[in-house]
């Protein structure tokens, strides 16, 4: 089975694709969907939309597993993220995949042991559980770890 993690954010949407094979994981392929600040809401949304369906395309998960959305301090920020989660969503319902939500703190503590997890720690369990894997950014990362969470609870 093939996962495709997402960790959406207007400003750089991360992605990853695992491959499941009962306890074995296996890294596929990942990079970062950037959208351009200076562009309107529209067409940043647009773009992220048609670079998730392109990897939709691309890879043909069976699965997409997103982080959940968390609030911020600054509700501005917060409207932000959850739009451009909505723009992802709809890019996966259009290429007829299911969705799972994890909480971010699931999704440490699956991955690393701890739902206190930092960054740091996220990302060198990642080379020990994806040696292979030249993962292509921090925000990556964090759709690798969503991936390898959803595969680990076994939730299909």
């Amino acid at each position: 089975m093939l996962v495709l993690g997402l960790d959406p954010s207007l400003t750089c949407t991360g992605w990853g694709v695992i491959r499941v094979d009962g306890p074995r994981l296996s890294h596929v392929a990942n990079g970062q969907i950037a959208t351009d600040a200076k562009a309107n809401m529209a067409a940043r949304l647009h773009h992220l939309h048609d670079a998730v369906y392109a990897v939709i395309g691309t890879y043909a998960p069976d699965v997409a597993a997103v982080e959940e959305v968390f609030v911020n301090k600054n509700p501005h920020s917060t409207l932000k993220l959850a739009q451009a989660r909505g723009s992802v969503l709809a890019a996966c319902g259009r290429g007829s995949i299911p969705v799972f939500e994890h909480a971010a703190r699931l999704v440490k503590k699956s991955v690393v042991g701890t739902g206190a997890a930092d960054k740091t720690q996220v990302q060198a369990m990642l080379r020990v559980l994806l040696p292979t894997a030249k993962v292509e950014g921090a925000d990556a990362a964090d759709a690798l770890a969503v991936a390898i969470a959803h595969a680990h609870l076994g939730k299909h």
